[in-house]
Order: C-alpha cells, then sequence, then structure tokens
C-alpha cells in the first residue's frame, strides 16, 4: 500500500528546482535537530519514519520543515523528552509574542495548520 509521502510515478505539477532562502525558523529546525541528533535523542532514520507517519492529510498540508517539526515533537513526546502540555504553553507565549509585534501574520489557510 502506498503511502502518503510515496508519490513516484503518480501525475503531479512541474517541481521548482531552485533552491528558497530559509527562514529563520526553518533554520532554527534544521538546528534543533541536529542538536537532538548529536545527543542521541533523534535519528535521521527515525525522522523519516515519523514523517512519513503524520498520515496523508498532514502530509498534503504541511510544507517540507513543517513536517520535520511535527515529526520531532510527536517523536520527542513518545520518548518521554517533552509532553504535550510543555509543547503547547511555549507555542501560547511565541504566539502572544509575535502576535504583540505584528510578527504574526498568516497567509489565508495558514490558522487551520496552527490548530
Amino acid at each position: 500500500m502506498r503511502g502518503p509521502h510515496d508519490i513516484g510515478g503518480l501525475p503531479a505539477g512541474p517541481v521548482d528546482p531552485h533552491p528558497h532562502d530559509l527562514t529563520f525558523w526553518e533554520k532554527q529546525i534544521d538546528g534543533i535537530r541536529a542538536v537532538v541528533g548529536a545527543k542521541g535523542i533523534y535519528r535521521t532514520d527515525e525522522n523519516r519514519r515519523w514523517v512519513e507517519s503524520l498520515g496523508e492529510d498532514a502530509f498534503e498540508k504541511l510544507t517540507y520543515y513543517e513536517r520535520w517539526t511535527a515529526a520531532l515533537m510527536r517523536a520527542l513526546i513518545d520518548k518521554g523528552v517533552l509532553t504535550q502540555d510543555e509543547i503547547d504553553a511555549q507555542v501560547k507565549i511565541v504566539r502572544q509574542r509575535l502576535a504583540e509585534t505584528g510578527e504574526l501574520e498568516l497567509e489565508p489557510g495558514e490558522a487551520e495548520k496552527c490548530r
């Protein structure tokens, strides 16, 4: 059975081969993955497994680094490193700060991803 990540051979639109500049948060998640990997908490093969287990809905809605973030969060919860409550509390703090500074400007459809 084909998973949502297994799209080889399926019809799709054009692929943009040009790299994009990473946003600050994309660089942060890459760095966090490197740190937890260096500490032996999370391995590359685990990242792939967790990303592939997100499910079709999440896989289609989330961007590449959003998938990494969701996968890492689920893995760290599963391993007992963090709790969902701890993550939710920090997300609330960050959202408040971004709302106060005006930096929290979501594109149409982005709010649904944050729930």
